[in-house]
């Protein structure tokens, strides 16, 4: 029986590239989550003088399509400016493996989703945003619809986990409808912190769950 993926996508995938972790590293991003079936999670180590990537690992729960993708986009970055590594795209990341079967393209999508973050990342907490945005709830809801709620594996707004943000005197608030002992509270609060606690003007990032 033929395969549905393409040879380049079999060799990434069965000896995927820059896997693991950076000690230290200047940016990291998590996409995804592995009880929704697939996650990806970036780390980088940008040269502050040049903005070159110097390195970057990936680990990655899911298909072969995931593996791959993972491993391209870091294969792609590597030596890249972070500027040169926004522009790349999930199609590209796709081409380059020889094309991915349709319903494995939201697999290109989350790797470049997770460089992008890493990147965004990486320019918050070293002053390069070039705008500081106040942080509002509108804010705060564009970094959590990259929060995947694992029991139905969709963003945590679109799922109405999150019921409410609250923001005063630099802390931010968010009130989800879970029990502090369900199995993925503590996932959910650890993902939410992550993409909130950069924020320039948030000093501190609470999770409170169901009473």
């Amino acid at each position: 029986m033929s395969s549905p993926y393409s040879d380049k996508v079999i060799e990434y995938f069965q000896n995927p590239k820059n896997v693991g972790e950076i000690e230290n590293p200047d940016g990291i991003a998590k996409e995804g989550s592995p009880a929704c079936g697939d996650m990806v999670q970036l780390h980088l180590k940008v040269n502050e003088d040049t903005q070159e990537i110097e390195d970057i690992k990936f680990r990655s729960y899911g298909c072969a399509s995931n593996i791959a993708t993972g491993s391209i986009i870091t294969e792609m970055a590597k030596g890249r400016s972070i500027d040169e590594a926004k522009e790349i795209t999930w199609q590209q990341a796709a081409d380059e493996l020889g094309g991915l079967p349709a319903v494995k393209n939201h697999c290109s999508v989350l790797a470049v989703d997770a460089l992008k973050e890493a990147i965004r990342d990486y320019e918050e907490k070293h002053g390069l945003v070039e705008e500081q945005v106040p942080t509002t709830i509108e804010v705060a809801k564009e970094r959590l619809k990259h929060v995947m709620n694992p029991i139905h594996g969709l963003d945590v707004l679109k799922t109405n986990l999150v019921e409410d943000i609250e923001i005063e005197d630099k802390v931010i608030t968010v009130t989800v409808d879970l029990a502090e002992d369900h199995q993925f509270a503590s996932a959910v609060k650890e993902d939410i912190k992550e993409k909130l606690e950069p924020r320039w003007d948030i000093e501190e990032v609470i999770v409170k769950y169901r009473e």
